[in-house]
């Protein structure tokens, strides 16, 4: 029996999964009661499918260890074993046992989950399905349930968190955006093409103790009609391949036309004021701009920002996902044919690249003063801060700002230093004076932006009290510099800080 074919748990028994649930808790199999006793080296082993440190580690008979094992490890356990700590009749009864080798084995992963704020969660997902993504399971089984990612944290760390009416997960998987989701929004819907998928989902809101959500089975936005949201998550199956072998990664459509046809179509299922956040692959073309390409795929009505992570050649691309599914152990001939494959079909649309990063639309509100959107398409390969949901909520805000004050109004507005930004100063050492000047955030994006003596002394001193205008006359005054002038083009310069995060007016 393939693993996508083999019985899962009941959904429908809320109260087995609140008893398992609080089984687990009592034990602490919680991702800090597991960092506690596999050690961190077998504890991040796990996150990268291996198990011989966490076998190694769990040899004992004691409680967590035996949860350990059963759970995490798929090792079949003694029946007096289990049930010196689980109610394993229910257990047995609704799903979540088995019967195996005269012992009791697990039917799905369960793998502890810390939420943002403390909370014990926990996610469903296939046997030997925990870890999502590139080097994950590499498994050919069509249909499989993946657990939690590096594209799922990432994703839900970028996530915008105020509190919303609505919220939609489109392709929900595991349903680890749905989760997170349910904690700020009054009604979450989880949409998957994959059936089992949205039964996993189930499992993982029950086992976590969140609120149920709407599932509905189909493919992009087709299985809620005509309903709008305030919030649309989706990490979609964005892979980039030649035909849609694998459910969990090949979205089916050609070349990148699943990512654009998301975006495309999420501007019209967006509230006024509402974000949508993606994970995506684009293709960057002979002979087109890759940023021009994202342009292109904004809607209308929303204001985006598209944050390039990533640039991987078509031989480095198709490589790693080939040995995400396991390709590269079968038979040499085979996988050098699927190889090839993946090279002709890049040739065939004259892609030599292929780019990996967020995507976030904010449909525009009515009352944000907008006249043209704004679409901020930028490479940023550097390391940052997550979770980034506040610095994405803040950009915007920002947007919003500078759209509505023309050069004379940002110099009477009043600036502040945004917090941890930090000067330094390159040059020679024992040199007067320095070469230049950089600005660092060591928050967020961890941006760097080199600024002139003029911007650096501006920056220092905003702190709200003064107007730009006031500031700019003083150091005018000190540099002997004409006023009129330094007004005149240090706007520029203000906008930039402003937009960048750097400095935030007084008072938002």
């Amino acid at each position: 029996m393939s693993i996508a074919s083999a019985p899962l748990p009941s959904s429908d028994r809320l109260d087995v999964a609140a008893q398992l649930r609080e089984a687990l808790l009592a034990v602490d199999f919680t991702a800090d009661g597991l960092l506690e006793l596999l050690g961190a080296p077998a504890y991040a082993a796990l996150a990268r499918s291996e198990t011989v440190p966490a076998l190694r580690a769990t040899r004992g008979d004691g409680a967590l260890e035996t949860l350990v094992r059963l759970f995490l490890l798929q090792r079949t356990v003694p029946h007096a074993r289990v049930a010196a700590v689980l109610p394993v009749d229910a257990l047995l009864e609704s799903g979540w046992l088995a019967e195996a080798d005269g012992g009791l084995a697990a039917t799905v992963d369960v793998r502890p989950y810390g939420g943002p704020d403390g909370e014990d969660w926990f996610i469903v997902s296939d046997l030997g399905c925990a870890v999502g993504g590139a080097g994950g399971i590499g498994s050919h089984d069509e249909g499989v349930v993946l657990g939690v990612g590096g594209a799922s944290t990432t994703l839900a760390g970028l996530t915008v968190r105020t509190p919303v009416e609505s919220a939609l997960d489109l392709g929900t998987g595991s349903g680890i955006q749905a989760l997170h989701a349910a904690q700020h929004a009054t009604r979450v819907t989880a949409t998957d093409l994959n059936p089992r998928a949205l039964h996993i989902t189930r499992l993982t809101l029950a086992l976590s103790g969140a609120p149920a959500a709407t599932v509905l089975e189909g493919s992009l936005f087709e299985p809620v009609g005509e309903e709008t949201y305030d919030l649309i998550v989706s990490n979609p199956p964005f892979v980039i391949s030649p035909g849609a072998r694998l459910t969990y990664r090949d979205g089916g459509m050609s070349g990148d036309d699943l990512c654009r046809s998301l975006v495309q179509q999420a501007g019209e299922r967006l509230n006024e004021g509402g974000y949508a956040h993606f994970l995506a692959n684009w293709q960057h073309v002979d002979g087109e701009e890759w940023t021009e390409r994202l342009r292109s795929w904004v809607p209308r009505g929303c204001d985006a920002w598209i944050v390039q992570r990533e640039v991987q050649d078509i031989t480095q691309y198709a490589e790693l996902w080939l040995r995400d599914a396991g390709d590269h152990r079968t038979d040499p001939e085979e996988y050098a044919a699927r190889y090839d494959a993946w090279l002709d079909e890049f040739d065939a649309r004259k892609t030599r690249a292929v780019g990996f990063g967020w995507i976030t639309l904010r449909k525009t509100g009515a009352g944000s003063g907008a006249t043209e959107p704004s679409v901020t398409v930028e490479e940023w390969p550097h390391p940052v801060e997550q979770p980034l949901g506040e610095t994405v909520r803040a950009h915007f805000a920002r947007q919003d700002f500078l759209r509505a004050h023309d050069d004379a109004a940002l110099l009477a507005g009043h600036f502040k230093l945004a917090d941890e930004v930090v000067q330094e100063q390159v040059g020679l050492p024992g040199a007067e004076d320095p070469e230049h000047v950089v600005l660092r955030q060591h928050r967020g994006m961890r941006r760097a932006t080199k600024v002139d003596t003029v911007g650096a002394g501006f920056a220092g001193v905003c702190d709200g009290s003064l107007s730009a205008g006031r500031i700019l006359d003083a150091i005018a005054q000190l540099v002997g510099e004409d006023p009129v002038l330094l007004r005149d083009r240090t706007p520029a310069q203000i906008r930039l800080l402003v937009e960048q995060g750097f400095l935030e007016p007084a008072g938002a």
